[in-house]
């Protein structure tokens, strides 16, 4: 007879044992961890603003943008159930930004609520798309919390489907999808990396270490950068105690690849470490596959140094 597996409960946490208010501390945290939503959504999100004015009267509480797709997006959040007060915010938010994604994120959505956003995605335009996004605390015994986006209302299966097809999305968006590809393709077919996603439109990409709760990724960033880093994503205690770590051996590392920006993010949850040049996905062709080559040389340099160190760490 098989060996009895005893398994732990997961258990909700009140929202409000975490960020007790909504403004202060909801909102900056979100805009700290802004790619959690982005990855429930199914897009890359960058920060615009929080506390975004619209007029004299209003605020929003977080401005994003999907850059791959070139658009704004509006984020409203409530640790409460949603009410009617947020829903008539939300719509004119909407206008004040000319926004064409908005996200309205609650504790629980009321049916009427919901009701509303599922009307609101059938009869507005094909450019516009509404979220419902319900925010829960989970936890498992006696470990920290973890957040949980849970999408209640989404565009309909048309949208969807756009969305995942890449049908319909900017001249950028496209770009970055045949970069990264491409991508993939060398990395997977010539330098056997493995276990990688289904390329989207956005300005990233992660590939598994083979290490729990640490990727490599590439990306381009707003400042006209290309980049290749380690991005350390578990808990922060633990997120830190590696990223220290592998710092104790910044100077041995650094003589193998050169000088490296070792962003600790003390106000975040992950830890990375990048290496960037100058690259920007409106490149010509000809130093856009300088930029790829650049890229796949550095990936392949992060795994020999970095490789051994992770296997070693000990939590």
């Amino acid at each position: 007879m098989a060996a009895k597996t005893e398994l732990a409960n997961i258990e909700q946490v009140d929202l409000r044992e975490v960020w007790q208010n909504e403004a202060e501390d909801f909102t900056p945290w979100l805009a700290d961890n802004i790619e959690l939503l982005g990855k429930a959504l199914g897009m890359d999100l960058e920060v615009t603003a929080q506390e975004a004015r619209v007029g004299n009267r209003y605020s929003l509480d977080i401005l994003a943008r999907d850059p791959g797709r070139d658009r704004p997006v509006v984020i409203e959040n409530q640790l409460e159930d949603t009410d009617h007060s947020h829903l008539g915010q939300l719509l004119t938010y909407a206008a004040g930004f000319d926004a064409n994604v908005i996200v309205w994120i609650a504790k629980e959505f009321e049916d009427e609520h919901r009701d509303a956003l599922d009307l609101l995605n059938r009869r507005t335009g094909e450019d516009s798309e509404f979220f419902g996004v319900e925010v829960e605390l989970l936890k498992i015994g006696d470990s920290p919390p973890a957040v949980n986006f849970k999408l209640v209302v989404t565009p309909n299966e048309w949208h969807k489907q756009t969305m995942r097809s890449g049908v319909g999305v900017s001249e950028r968006g496209e770009r970055y999808r045949k970069f990264f590809q491409r991508l993939v393709d060398t990395m997977t077919e010539k330098h056997r990396f493995k276990n990688a996603s289904k390329v989207g439109t956005e300005n990233y990409f992660d590939f598994r270490s083979g290490h729990s709760y640490v990727l490599y990724g590439a990306g381009f960033t707003g400042e006209g950068m290309a980049r290749v880093e380690i991005y350390i994503d578990k808990d922060k205690d633990w997120n830190k105690r590696l990223f220290d770590r592998l710092k104790e051996d910044k100077t041995a590392v650094e003589s193998e690849l050169g000088e490296l920006d070792w962003q600790r993010l003390d106000d975040r949850n992950a830890s990375r470490i990048r290496a960037a040049r100058q690259g920007s996905i409106k490149d010509d062709e000809e130093t856009l596959a300088e930029i790829q080559d650049w890229m796949v040389e550095r990936f392949l340099a992060f795994k020999r140094v970095f490789g051994p160190r992770l296997a070693e760490f000990k939590e």
